[in-house]
């Protein structure tokens, strides 16, 4: 039962992606084990330079070392935190990072290294962002431009009808006066009946 309830070692520790100032560790947990975190125990491999590395409530299997001096032989332990404690410390791992001119043909070796993998795809990215947003603004320029030309055109267009639709009535309420209107008709009936009110024209 004591047994049963001990944290799990970490198996199949080993070192990846070295470069002259940084490494990263990896490790494996036994199926079916709960683990919680981890703690890495680093020195120099001539015992100068201890460091001590722990995280708690995380599930990755990786960390990455930095600061490291380069053409430097190292020494890591990986235990696991558990619910019932910490582990016993992995086995003895020993790497040497690489000289700082070693790095470019380091970067060319690391081609599954998924940090340089997700930089390149980053940056792929951003340059794919950049055209779409590019041709979008073109684009939407274009549109104002032809929505603003349009624009003109109906509004020249309907100053036009109204300027013919003023013409129009201002045509229409203007009243015109022909020679056989009402008016003449009226001063010849006057001229009429004066004509037969005269004296001496009366007839019975």
């Amino acid at each position: 039962q004591v047994a049963a309830n001990r944290t799990p070692t970490p198996v199949n520790v080993s070192v990846m992606h070295l470069r002259a100032d940084s490494a990263t560790v990896s490790w494996e947990v036994p199926e079916g084990d709960i683990v919680i975190g981890f703690s890495i125990s680093q020195q120099r491999q001539d015992g100068h330079m201890q460091r001590f590395i722990r995280e708690v409530n995380t599930t990755s299997h990786s960390c990455v070392l930095w600061d490291l001096e380069e053409d430097t032989d190292y020494i890591i332990q990986v235990q696991f935190i558990g619910l019932y404690g910490e582990s016993q410390a992995s086995q003895k791992v020993h790497f040497r990072t690489l000289k700082k001119t070693d790095r470019f043909s380091s970067n060319s070796s690391n081609q599954d290294d998924p940090t340089m993998q997700g930089l390149d795809k980053s940056r792929h990215l951003q340059t794919g962002e950049m055209i779409i947003i590019v041709v979008v603004l073109v684009m939407w320029a274009a549109v104002i431009a032809l929505f603003c030309r349009q624009y003109d055109i109906i509004k020249d267009n309907d100053s036009s009808n109204n300027k013919e639709k003023v013409k129009q009535l201002s045509e229409r309420s203007t009243p015109e006066h022909h020679s056989g209107g009402l008016l003449r008709s009226k001063v010849s009936l006057n001229e009429k009946c004066s004509r037969n009110l005269l004296p001496g024209r009366i007839s019975f």
